[in-house]
């Protein structure tokens, strides 16, 4: 598959690591994505898109049209179609807040439609990115959606969550939030609350899917792995620990996992992992 994305223009990329296309026809159709810092909306314009969470009291779903994800805190399955076709936005975890009024805990762990978010918009984004093909046309209609959204004031807490929240992105999840809160002046159960408000989840939390994933994306080659060392190097107390996050997120156990990226390398980047 082809994938061109870019950095939208400020004030944008405050809450939005890349807008993207992604089209053709997928190496895998069927993925497993752990839980990574971000938020996403989604614009189909091929074919549907099926989704399992990993959670067996959810019911699958069946995608056409376009969908909001929030943060996810565990695994989830999808399969693409064939072809891909579709056009996409990576919010940063805070990212959705200030375009959509739907309650950040709300959109956690969940697909929801995008007409559920913004009011009768997904047919007219179709109909406009649809005439513009995959190119850099159809990525400014994002940007120019997004820009049209975004609150004139930021709101309650939403400062403190994008600055804490940088912090976390800054070192992979390697700062107690205690340190947080001191260096912000607020206390731990204060921006926690203001995380729930804005991202769906603790900062706590955040910390752990970015140190998870920096482990997934720097653990993917060939090259035999020295788990304990690696284990402390990003941040985990010890291999133990390492492991069990490592099941929890992936279903895999960490050998699993490398053994399958042996035989199916991961493209730069790219986390979701072949579901087999």
């Amino acid at each position: 598959m082809d994938y061109v994305g870019r950095v939208p223009a400020p004030p944008l990329d405050r809450f939005v690591d890349d807008v993207y296309c992604l089209t053709g026809v997928p190496r895998h159709r069927a993925m497993t994505v752990p839980p990574m810092p971000s938020a996403h909306l989604f614009v189909n314009l091929g074919g549907p898109v099926r989704l399992w969470d990993s959670d067996p009291s959810v019911p699958p779903a069946v995608l056409t049209d376009g969908w909001f994800m929030g943060v996810w805190t565990r695994r989830f399955r999808f399969e693409y179609p064939t072809p891909v076709r579709l056009v996409g936005v990576h919010f940063k975890p805070w990212g959705i807040s200030p375009f959509t009024d739907v309650p950040a805990s709300e959109l956690r762990d969940r697909w929801v439609p995008v007409d559920d978010v913004w009011r009768r918009a997904v047919d007219r984004i179709r109909n406009q990115v649809g005439e513009l093909g995959s190119g850099p046309a159809a990525l400014q209609v994002l940007e120019d959606e997004l820009r049209s959204r975004l609150a004139d004031a930021p709101a309650r807490g939403l400062d403190l969550v994008r600055h804490t929240g940088g912090q976390l992105a800054a070192c992979h999840g390697a700062v107690p939030v205690g340190a947080l809160t001191e260096a912000a002046g607020v206390s731990v159960n204060h921006l926690a609350a203001q995380f729930k408000s804005h991202v769906g989840v603790t900062p706590k939390r955040v910390a752990r899917i970015y140190r998870f994933a920096r482990l997934i994306l720097s653990v993917d080659g060939p090259r035999p792995v020295d788990w304990p060392a690696f284990a402390h190097a990003v941040g985990y107390f010890d291999q133990a620990h390492l492991a069990n996050e490592f099941k929890d997120f992936t279903g895999l156990t960490p050998t699993e996992y490398l053994a399958l990226r042996q035989r199916f390398p991961a493209e730069q980047g790219f986390p979701p992992i072949p579901a087999e």
